[in-house]
């Protein structure tokens, strides 16, 4: 046991020092070079997308009409049964409401959206079909 204890006392350190010799120095890898190939074609374009119009300075409503006179709608939000908005119509909005209220006008739950002024909420602009009057 003695004896194992003597050689272990020397033998790290030599198997250390042979270690160093016989190895070959640590060094990095070679980078590997791997041609790149680009595709260079040009996409083929079927149809170009054209942005709607959209009215600059106007928020947008959706829902359905409660109540809708030649003065103001009022309209139940799409998505929230507790939001309710009164709009009083402008002067454009106003004649166009009027010729719908002689056809008959608007019914409860019918589908309106409404663009307004979003400092004012006068509602400069409404599309939404009416459904048949009783």
């Amino acid at each position: 046991m003695k004896r194992i204890v003597k050689v272990a006392g020397f033998g790290l350190p030599l198997m250390l020092a042979a270690a160093g010799v016989f190895s070959s120095p640590a060094a990095a890898q070679a980078p590997v070079v791997v041609p790149i190939v680009v595709d260079t074609a040009a996409p083929i374009i079927i149809s170009a997308v054209k942005p709607k119009p959209k009215l600059t300075g106007l928020d947008k409503f959706e829902g359905f009409v409660m109540h809708a006179n030649n003065a103001q709608i009022t309209v139940r939000a799409k998505g929230n049964d507790m939001a309710i908005r009164t709009f009083p119509l402008s002067e454009a909005a106003s004649a166009k409401m009027q010729k719908i209220v002689d056809k008959g006008g608007y019914q409860y739950g019918d589908k309106v959206t409404v663009f307004y002024q979003p400092a004012t909420s006068k509602a400069i602009k409404f599309k939404g079909k009416p459904s048949k009057p009783i």
